[in-house]
């Protein structure tokens, strides 16, 4: 399955636990202070190609 899926991503790999990690640390850190009502989008670019 993963074969299929890694060309269509922009990243050329399947995201990991840790990358969702990495954005949820952000928003709940303080260099998130001044972010307010947006989509973070942690899908290694999938969707800009849409």
């Amino acid at each position: 399955a993963e074969k299929h899926w890694i060309p269509l991503y922009p990243m050329k790999r399947l995201g990991t636990p840790e990358d969702i990690a990495r954005g949820i640390l952000y928003l709940a850190s303080d260099d998130a202070a001044w972010v307010t009502g947006i989509d973070l989008v942690i899908d290694g670019g999938y969707t800009a190609k849409l």
